[in-house]
């Protein structure tokens, strides 16, 4: 689960310690000047921040914050450089998951899960802007976040180039794709790429892909659920290397 911490001293104190906290929440009223140097130290760290009502930080703390408070990730991030060597001692071509801007935690815990079951070596996401390994997450996922690795970045665009100069075949999924999902070759080191709910990729983050590629969608809607969607590609790639002898 999520720990919470409370008040301008210990939040000041968890930055400065470089705890990776998941974001801070400082109630509306609250002078900026007066708390000029924890937003300056999140800044520096990458650490989202939002003003909001009181009352939230009301219902997460029984009112005893002093405007400030933080939410810490209930399981530990792990280095992106960790999850490329796991995945460069493996059987299978590396696989992993690259979420650009997913903001909800249950689409986050899902995929996770789903991450799990196709044997992905690991997920990555951005610092800012995104849904952390919060405790909706960590449920969400049922408890697979302990198997499957969760890198957390800077700058999803900077990963990309990590893994492109790792040999790692990078696939991103937009409703307008030029291929189908099905029509590409998931046999070889893959990056696949999931754009944010709403906006879909970013464009940037588009342009650094290898090739995008689409669901088919027949219906009422151009599009499916973050997680429907990933979940539908993921067993694309699963099916693809089982069927080569990667299960």
């Amino acid at each position: 689960m999520s720990e919470v911490i409370y008040g301008r001293n210990p939040v000041r104190t968890a930055l400065q310690a470089g705890r990776s906290l998941n974001r801070i929440l400082i109630a509306d009223g609250v002078s900026r000047q007066d708390v000029a140097d924890i937003l300056d130290l999140a800044r520096k760290q990458g650490v989202v921040f939002q003003f909001t009502d009181r009352r939230q930080l009301d219902r997460l703390t029984d009112g005893r914050h002093q405007g400030v408070i933080a939410t810490v990730a209930g399981e530990q991030y792990a280095e992106l450089a960790d999850i490329l060597a796991s995945a460069r001692r493996s059987e299978s071509p590396p696989f992993l998951i690259l979420l650009d801007g997913i903001q909800d935690p249950h689409n986050l815990g899902a995929i996770i899960r789903t991450a799990d079951a196709v044997r992905a070596d690991g997920v990555v996401i951005p610092r800012r802007n995104a849904a952390g390994l919060t405790a909706a997450a960590v449920k969400a996922s049922a408890g697979t976040t302990a198997h499957v690795p969760v890198a957390r970045v800077g700058n999803m665009n900077n990963a990309m180039q990590t893994l492109r100069e790792e040999g790692v075949w990078l696939t991103g999924l937009a409703a307008d794709g030029p291929a189908l999902f099905n029509e590409v070759d998931y046999t070889v080191p893959v990056g696949l790429v999931i754009g944010g709910e709403g906006k879909g990729l970013r464009p940037l983050v588009r342009r650094n892909c290898d090739e995008v590629v689409r669901l088919p969608v027949a219906g009422h809607v151009d599009s499916l659920n973050a997680s429907v969607a990933a979940a539908l590609v993921l067993y694309e790639v699963f099916r693809q290397r089982k069927g080569t002898g990667g299960e």
